[in-house]
């Protein structure tokens, strides 16, 4: 009797410690475009816009424990505007090229933990051609099998991706017709499995 109870006890015992010493599985979600949004600002002197892009794909990496990797693709020929003319002008090669390029894209590198559902996120942002890195903090909430990442205020130079209209960094003598080098991003991800 008291061999089968210390051999169960061994048993579990090793059942324990293989569960705490297994890796996680990685879990792909896949991102639900019409649930997910991606806003935008951007200011001028004396002013501003705000607008929409479109995702057309993406997909988030979970382990079982947190997001580890993932990437989305925006059709900058959805970009909207407050302002129709606006709009219009975004799509040409002033800004984003749309025809020449349809798509926008960004890569999650690397994932930090920073927080109780926040992280800090790494990885490479695709405009025009043009990959830059970019890091930026977001909540990152799983449930159900659903994630929802969000990061509001995320911060894009344009003058990196060859978008320098109305630029003070190019254009030093253009005074109030200038436009800000940075934008904002605020992007609100759902995925599920």
């Amino acid at each position: 009797m008291k061999k089968i109870f210390l051999t169960l006890c061994m048993l579990a015992g090793v059942a324990i410690f293989m569960a705490f010493d297994m890796p996680f599985k990685d879990v792909v979600y896949t991102v639900d475009t019409e649930r997910s949004t991606i806003g935008w600002t951007a200011k001028k002197v004396g002013g501003g816009h705000f607008g929409t892009v479109k995702i057309t794909s993406g997909s988030l990496v979970h382990n079982g424990k947190s997001l580890t990797k993932g990437t989305f693709l925006m059709n900058m020929a959805s970009i909207t505007s407050d302002n129709a003319r606006v709009t219009t002008h975004l799509k040409a090669d002033d800004f984003f090229s749309a025809e020449k390029n349809p798509n926008a894209k960004f890569e999650i590198m690397k994932v930090t933990p920073a927080g109780k559902d926040r992280v800090n996120v790494s990885g490479n942002l695709t405009i025009k051609g043009i990959t830059q890195p970019i890091t930026f903090p977001a909540t990152v909430k799983t449930q159900k099998g659903i994630i929802v990442a969000v990061a509001n205020g995320v911060r894009v130079d344009r003058t990196k991706y060859d978008i320098k209209y109305r630029s003070k960094t190019f254009f030093l003598e253009i005074g109030d017709k200038a436009i800000d080098d940075e934008f904002e991003l605020n992007i609100n991800l759902v995925a599920k499995k």
